[in-house]
């Protein structure tokens, strides 16, 4: 990957957007878009679209949310800690220990989320293991107004864990889910611009996936496109603890390729010219089989308005949903790479019914 487009995904990946609250990564999407689409805008939900060929056929709309899990202060104790609710799915297991980082109003907070010692807990508390009562953030604070001077209720955290790039081309960071989705249909659309397509192309960092797929709703009913590309991450399943056969999923590993989706949620023409595309242009990839929802935007995008020929491209991403995610560069690469192509091979004439 180029300096400059690790440059971008770095600053990217060090934003605080949990749903809801995914306006700082959104700038810096927006401001990105700027320097190729031929237009770019937002709208009042807080998705962000670049747009390319305006006028051109059929639509095509590249979706990746740039949301991500979190956790959001519920109340303020009497001693200055801070209970909270989490956004979006979380195993409470990992909490304990953790830093976080709380977006206020007047800047960063960091905390620590608490929970009473090892020592301390009776057997049946350890056999049930750790939920969200058992815990609390603790931001150093004197008392409640203390705490209330800095930290109001409904600010959010993230975990206080940043990018890195480590050995053989991976990258680990929190949020990974879904900001790389939301850069690979940037980086696609980049690519798609500079070959002078026949389609329309529309890319979309969508909001507030991990609480409901509710941006790609509000931004696929304003487009209408015919086409719709969703970029996620997806488990591989290269891990020590993985067996594929007995979760019956298909084998998956970090640095093979994209994944590219089957099943009743994605349209089999789109798939095909994915799948056909990549073969022709020796473009690696896997395939993931999935007989109902995917758990990503695809599956509110596929029956908008009268429904959308709509396809899935996933990462492979080891530690879903944890502060370390992992995945590989050459992945991300891949992936535009192949949507890309997908986008120059569309003309008018194209058919997905």
């Amino acid at each position: 990957m180029k300096d400059d487009r690790f440059a971008f995904l770095e600053r990217l990946m060090e934003t605080i957007c949990p749903s809801g609250y995914e306006a700082d990564a959104s700038r810096i999407w927006h401001t990105e878009a700027e320097r190729f689409a031929d237009r770019t805008w937002a709208d009042q939900h807080g998705n962000t679209y670049a747009g390319i060929n305006e006028g051109g056929h059929p639509r095509v709309m590249l979706a990746g949310h740039i949301d991500e899990i979190g956790l959001m202060i519920t109340r303020i104790g009497d001693k200055g800690f801070l209970s909270f609710s989490r956004i979006g799915i979380w195993d409470p297991q990992i909490l304990p220990g953790q830093r976080v980082r709380i977006r206020t109003e007047q800047g960063l907070l960091l905390g620590l989320v608490g929970r009473k010692p090892i020592h301390l807990l009776d057997d049946e508390t350890l056999k049930r293991g750790v939920t969200f009562d058992d815990l609390w953030i603790d931001i150093g604070a004197r008392d409640r107004a203390d705490a209330e001077s800095i930290v109001s209720i409904g600010d959010v955290a993230v975990l206080d864990y940043g990018f890195a790039h480590m050995r053989n081309g991976l990258v680990v960071g929190r949020g990974l889910d879904d900001r790389i989705g939301a850069f690979v249909v940037l980086e696609a659309a980049r690519m798609a611009a500079l070959r002078d397509p026949k389609a329309e192309l529309i890319a979309v960092a969508t909001v507030q996936e991990e609480i409901g797929y509710r941006g790609a709703v509000t931004s696929a009913f304003s487009l209408e496109p015919d086409v719709a590309i969703v970029v996620d991450v997806g488990h591989a399943t290269d891990v020590p603890s993985t067996n594929p056969g007995k979760q019956r999923s298909a084998d998956v590993h970090l640095g093979a390729g994209p994944v590219i989706t089957r099943g009743p949620y994605t349209n089999h023409a789109l798939t095909r010219l994915l799948v056909g595309t990549a073969r022709v242009q020796d473009i690696p990839f896997q395939l993931d089989a999935s007989s109902g929802e995917t758990g990503t935007d695809t599956d509110v995008l596929q029956i908008s308005r009268t429904g959308v020929a709509t396809g899935l491209v996933s990462i492979p991403n080891r530690y879903m949903h944890s502060p370390c995610e992992m995945l590989h560069l050459d992945d991300l690469a891949n992936a535009a790479r192949l949507i890309a192509e997908v986008i120059v091979a569309m003309t008018p004439e194209t058919a997905f019914v």
